[in-house]
């Protein structure tokens, strides 16, 4: 069935098409937009609404509520694949305004890269580490980053009136700009539409990146902003998937032996590559009691982490039940610093362009990291540890569905990591929340989120946070979500939600944060109200980002007992500040990240598989204030404040069958991504 330019039925649904307003964005009829009404989110939504009838919009021979008696439910109508896309594919609805904003930028450019480059003299450790190693390089160092800064000053006093030219043009531009852009790569190959009889999995994605201006990312360690964006693109989109999520049974291959269970450091090792890298069994408590199983630590290598310090008082593995990942009633919390107190994701600058990390899929093994098991009783005569955490994994896993990263503020870097995206995922949402005034505060930077699909995108809307407070401020964060299309049955659309959030940082600000949570499970219902169509079947409705707050500290009990968690549900989570004993930090030392034992991904899985390393280098529970809590259980496992929640109870059978928290982004990044997997289906009858 063709899908008509205006009126008529859309992909399988006979509602009117949605109606245009001006030279904006399609807008759907009923949406608060189409109403006239007020208010703070700035939307784009192609989805039709759909008219009254059992089962469709009534009026359509392809819809199963249609009066045609020779159009029943065991008909599926043809459906183009991908449907052409409905979101807007450029940032101004006009070429003047685009215009208006190259010049703006141009006039701004001389002062922009005067101030970064003050702020970038800030040396990284990894500088500092260089200039102890070379005979006079503190001299040397120092000197330089004191002649620069006299060179850079009058640098910037004297661009400023071009500056404040170009603040006055930028302002308007920025004001007529949309919300969000599509970037529709037409050469990438989508992921095949599902059929909703089988069953599928899909593999989410998030990523706090860091991609700051070089300056600010220097407070969180970081630099080379561009460079890095470089290389974390190559690692995101490495090229097509090589299979199908559906093929696969979970995120990282099963133990050996069980059939359920997250496997990750425990599971089946991945290959290593290079001289002596040959895995060598490690006498460890916990392989002590899974014989068959082992830790990758090259020969000869004598730093702790091969032989790390024994646990008191260690938990056994909990009982997971993969059908109900959450046996919580109430299911997670989490905490993550943002990126403007404590700036995080990523800061490689020795990533060079052929030192990337090998993607290596072993056959035995799918992609992150598959439920955890529970541990039953450890042997006896076995000395008492923690359990290393099965959800490591040192790769980001290659059949990737969705991506939603968080901190992508640099545009350059932005331009870089889109166009990469691209090459694997045919669906891109750049440009998201644009600053600018709003709400009567200038926003300097945008929302810094960016979402890839494999799937095409029927509707999205991006939500404003109205009460951000103190450097978080500057930045126009908030809420994406968006509907995906994943196919159609019978006439029933087959589609998925998505949100992408990054939420205040400051410690001190659990009270913000617990107001912006509330907005968040606001918006996401009304989104789902106003999108989804009589007869659709959904098949998830996923949660990711940076939520700035841990489940462990005792500063973020304030978060950790929000109402989200009564919907949507965390599977590292047992309830309010309690994690499952295999989850993990997601938050590094950033003051550490270059340092030997984290410097590769290998390095950095093996190091985090043992609890000397995870108090070592991840960061660790804090009180209100922000400062380290004196009086929380040592050795910890981390702040864990990265996240991939899902709505519990969905209409369509699904277990969570993979968790990942990944080591990928070594030295390139303070965050770990984490990735869940879903399998859905099959549909009743």
């Amino acid at each position: 069935m063709n899908v008509p330019a205006a009126g008529g039925c859309f992909v399988t649904c006979g509602a009117p098409a949605a109606t245009m307003t001006g030279p904006g964005p399609a807008v759907a009829p009923g949406s608060p937009r189409a109403r006239g009404d007020s208010g703070d989110a700035a939307e784009v939504e192609v989805a039709p609404a759909m008219a009254p009838g059992a089962g469709g919009c009534g009026g359509c021979p392809n819809c199963t509520g249609a009066s045609d008696p020779g159009c029943g439910p065991t008909i599926d109508a043809p459906m183009p694949w991908p449907p052409p896309p409905r979101l807007p594919e450029s940032p101004f609805p006009s070429r003047a305004l685009a215009a208006l904003a190259a010049v703006a930028g141009g006039l701004l450019a001389p002062s922009w890269w005067a101030l970064d480059r003050l702020l970038a003299l800030r040396p990284t450790t990894a500088q500092e580490a260089r200039w102890r190693h070379t005979r006079g390089g503190r001299f040397w160092g120092v000197g330089a980053r004191v002649l620069a800064g006299l060179a850079l000053v009058p640098a910037l006093v004297l661009s400023l009136p071009l500056g404040a030219l170009g603040l006055l043009l930028w302002l308007p531009a920025q004001a007529a700009r949309r919300p969000l852009v599509l970037q529709h790569a037409a050469g990438t190959a989508p992921a095949p539409p599902w059929d909703p009889r089988s069953r599928r999995s899909f593999t989410f994605l998030s990523a706090n990146l860091c991609l700051l201006p070089s300056g600010l990312a220097r407070f969180s360690n970081l630099g080379s902003t561009r460079r890095r964006a470089r290389g974390i693109a190559r690692l995101l989109a490495p090229g097509a998937p090589t299979e199908p999520s559906g093929d696969r049974d979970g995120l990282l291959g099963p133990r050996h032996g069980e059939e359920r269970g997250y496997g990750g450091t425990l599971g089946t090792p991945w290959p290593r590559h290079g001289p002596g890298t040959e895995a060598v069994p490690v006498e460890d408590p916990v392989m002590v009691a899974h014989p068959a199983l082992g830790l990758e630590v090259p020969e000869g290598n004598p730093s702790p982490v091969a032989n790390p310090v024994p646990m008191t008082n260690a938990m056994p593995w909990m009982e997971m039940s993969v059908a109900n990942p959450s046996p919580m009633a109430n299911p997670s919390s989490m905490t993550n610093p943002s990126p403007m107190a404590n700036p995080s994701p990523m800061a490689n600058p020795s990533l060079a362009d052929d030192s990337m990390p090998t993607l290596v899929v072993p056959l035995s093994s799918p992609t992150p990291g598959p439920a955890p098991p529970a541990a039953s009783t450890p042997v006896p005569g076995t000395p008492m540890s923690s359990p290393a955490p099965s959800v490591l994994s040192d790769h980001i896993p290659p059949d990737t569905d969705f991506v939603c990263l968080q901190e992508v503020f640099d545009g350059a870097a932005a331009a870089l990591l889109r166009r990469r995206l691209g090459r694997r995922f045919p669906f891109v949402l750049w440009g998201v929340g644009p600053g600018g005034l709003r709400r009567r505060r200038l926003r300097v930077l945008g929302s810094g989120l960016v979402l890839g699909s494999r799937f095409p995108l029927l509707a999205a809307r991006f939500h404003p946070f109205p009460n951000a407070a103190r450097e978080d401020a500057l930045a126009n964060k908030g809420l994406l979500v968006a509907q995906v299309l994943l196919g159609s049955a019978r006439g029933r659309r087959l589609v998925g939600f998505i949100g992408c959030t990054h939420l205040q940082a400051p410690a001190c600000d659990a009270t913000v944060r617990d107001l912006q949570l509330t907005l968040l499970l606001r918006w996401l219902r009304e989104f789902r109200q106003e999108q989804e169509q009589r007869g659709d079947l959904v098949a998830f409705d996923v949660l990711c980002g940076d939520l700035n707050f841990d489940n462990c500290s005792r500063g973020d009990a304030l978060n950790q007992q929000h109402r989200l968690f009564q919907e949507y549900q965390d599977p590292c989570r047992r309830g309010p500040g309690q994690d499952q004993p295999w989850a993990i930090g997601t938050l590094l030392n950033y003051l550490k990240i270059y340092e030997e034992p984290v410097s590769t991904p290998e390095k950095m899985k093996r190091t985090l598989s043992h609890p000397w390393g995870r108090q070592q280098f991840l960061a660790g529970p804090i009180l209100c204030d922000g400062h380290p809590d004196p009086a929380a259980p040592r050795p910890w496992q981390g702040r864990r404040v990265d996240y991939v929640l899902h709505r519990g109870h969905p209409p369509l059978p699904t277990e969570v069958t993979g968790v990942s928290v990944i080591t990928q982004l070594a030295t390139s990044s303070d965050h770990l991504p984490v990735a869940l997997r879903l399998r859905v289906g099959p549909a009743g009858p």
